[in-house]
């Protein structure tokens, strides 16, 4: 854009030394080292540039051969009866039609934004900033895509991306309450009130939610991570807003968010963010941020986890743009047949974007899908997923924390169907009975139990909104001590334990404590542990072992049915 609309005036000394100056702030190999900002290769300009000029050129002889004498009253009849009382063109003139400076206005808006597309600058303009590049480009205002202009500009927003990252900043801490701005010397240490974040109707504000997508920009730009996009940042504040009340936690952790009702949103911000954000906001109010509210933290926090391992934003938007396949007839006419649905379960997704999509990323979204329960169908070319759960919550959850459950961790096997029903017909519950499902994952085994009398455990808060979702009755915790603090015993324990690290040997254990003398336990186990002499005193028997029972493991397992004496 014109160097003046978007000052790309220089950085002065003072704000260049934001990010050489070793003082109270970071040196800049550790938060906005040479890596930090993405390089630009002088060819693709020139590629661009010739690509323009090859355009312009077109433009102008199309137009010169269009709007001759000679042409003029034939291209009138194109635009007669093709264009003029469909499109709103009624009345207008082949010149009006095929004017020069109109085209040209429209070919420097796009080549003005492709050269910004070149960059990394667009994701640390500030909100203001950016919102005036969009209406510059909206408006077809932009200058002409000459050489000279475009090198220039592009070398000064290149140049100027330091000042634009402490600019979003800036804004950022100027549109939370004047409250917070004034008397918070923590700065972004301490929970953020955002006025207006919603309008009377409950829809989002465009100008507030900028802000809040610029927070996360900056967030995944410190945690290494893709760009976020506007639209993700709008999906999950709408989620937000249905939440009303409810802490969110956001990308892994680093962020969290709580929506009410009269329009304003909370924010808390990981330790390990806010003081980089502080360190830097304090370069432009020195006397702001008190200098240990600029340093990295020395202790863990108790309060927040921050995750690593974290989907792409771009498989996030995938999922944030899911819609629901119709499962009644559709007729658009009375003279024709009824067009059948392809499926009758209203618990269906189907990915948006039908046609030009990234294969990678769509066949990554895809397998968030199917590792909450979703059963990829098909039909012809058409697909989409279905669930026997409403799956709106888990993807809500996927969409709001960026991740799926560590299955390393809480070494999370899904029990296959088949598996399930041989060891619940060996335990053969019966009416009555009290039942329990220790570390539950998404209810594999829960499915086949009566969901009246049982009660499922799981660490998990994804897979809690599924069982929730399912119907189950469900207690999010470590299974290992909640069995410590409960005095409640049941009839009947069923499990597929994690096996890691002696976790099954563990579970089996404390799960056992919980049985009733006279009930009994069945139990999906890793082969040898039938030689091990577990439960001692229980009436044990065990089935040969078996092999892949878990898609992507070699692990052999063994049924375990075991009876309590009296």
């Amino acid at each position: 854009m014109s160097q003046q609309n978007v000052n790309t005036t220089a950085p002065e000394s003072k704000e260049s030394s934001l990010f050489n100056d070793q003082g109270d702030h970071c040196e800049a190999g550790e938060l906005l080292g040479d890596s930090f900002f993405a390089p630009v290769e002088s060819d693709l300009i020139d590629s661009l540039l010739g690509r323009y000029q090859h355009t312009r050129a077109k433009i102008e002889a199309i137009a010169s051969m269009v709007t001759s004498g000679e042409n003029a009253p034939a291209v009138a009849h194109f635009i007669s009866g093709n264009l003029s009382s469909r499109r709103g063109y009624y009345g207008r003139t082949v010149g009006e039609m095929f004017s020069v400076p109109g085209a040209v206005a429209s070919l420097n808006s796009a080549f003005w934004q492709e050269a910004l597309d070149l960059t990394d600058v667009y994701q640390y303009m500030p909100n203001d900033r950016r919102n005036e590049w969009n209406e510059q480009i909206r408006e077809m205002a932009a200058p002409d895509f000459e050489e000279k202009t475009v090198r220039a500009t592009l070398s000064e927003l290149l140049f100027s991306r330091e000042k634009f990252f402490a600019e979003r900043i800036d804004g950022i801490f100027r549109n939370l309450s004047g409250e917070h701005v004034t008397n918070r010397p923590e700065g972004f240490g301490k929970r953020m009130i955002m006025a207006r974040v919603y309008d009377e109707w409950g829809g989002n504000n465009y100008d507030r939610t900028g802000y809040i997508d610029d927070l996360r920009q900056v967030i995944a730009k410190f945690m290494g991570r893709d760009a976020t996009s506007y639209r993700t940042t709008d999906k999950i504040l709408q989620i937000a807003r249905k939440r009303a009340g409810e802490w969110l936690t956001l990308d892994g952790g680093a962020l969290r968010v709580k929506a009410f009702l009269k329009g304003t949103a909370h924010l808390e911000i990981h330790p390990d963010m806010a003081w980089r954000l502080n360190d830097i906001l304090a370069f432009l109010y020195p006397a702001a941020i008190p200098a240990e509210h600029r340093q990295k933290p020395r202790t863990k926090s108790k309060t927040f986890n921050l995750a690593s391992n974290l989907l792409p934003f771009s498989v996030l938007s995938e999922l944030s743009e899911l819609e629901i396949e119709r499962t009644e007839p559709q007729q658009r006419n009375r003279w024709e047949e009824p067009r059948q649905p392809v499926t009758t379960n209203p618990n269906n997704r189907r990915f948006k974007n039908l046609m030009d999509f990234d294969k990678g990323v769509r066949a990554e979204a895809e397998k968030v899908l199917m590792s909450i329960g979703g059963v990829k169908m098909a039909r012809n070319a058409f697909t989409w997923f279905e669930f026997d759960y409403d799956p709106t919550t888990a993807i809500q959850d996927i969409q709001l924390s960026g991740a799926l459950p560590d299955q390393k961790t809480h070494q999370f096997y899904p029990t296959t169907q088949a598996l399930a029903t041989q060891l619940l017909d060996e335990v053969n519950i019966q009416e009555g009975e009290t039942c329990l499902e220790p570390s539950a994952g998404m209810g594999g085994l829960a499915d086949q139990m009566p969901k009246t009398s049982t009660t499922c455990v799981e660490i998990s808060p994804l897979h809690c909104r599924v069982l929730e979702a399912k119907g189950h009755t469900v207690i999010e915790g470590d299974f290992l001590q909640w069995a410590q603090e409960t005095r409640q015993r049941f009839d009947v324990v069923v499990m597929n334990p994690p096996y890691s690290e002696g976790r099954a040997v563990a579970h089996l254990n404390t799960a056992a404590a919980l049985v009733k003398e006279g009930g009994r336990l069945g139990a999906i186990l890793p082969a040898g542990m039938d030689t091990k002499g577990v439960l001692p005193g229980w009436d044990c028997s065990w089935s040969e072992p078996m092999e892949g029972m878990f898609a992507g493991t070699g692990v052999r397992v063994v049924r375990l049915m075991a009876y309590k004496p009296e």
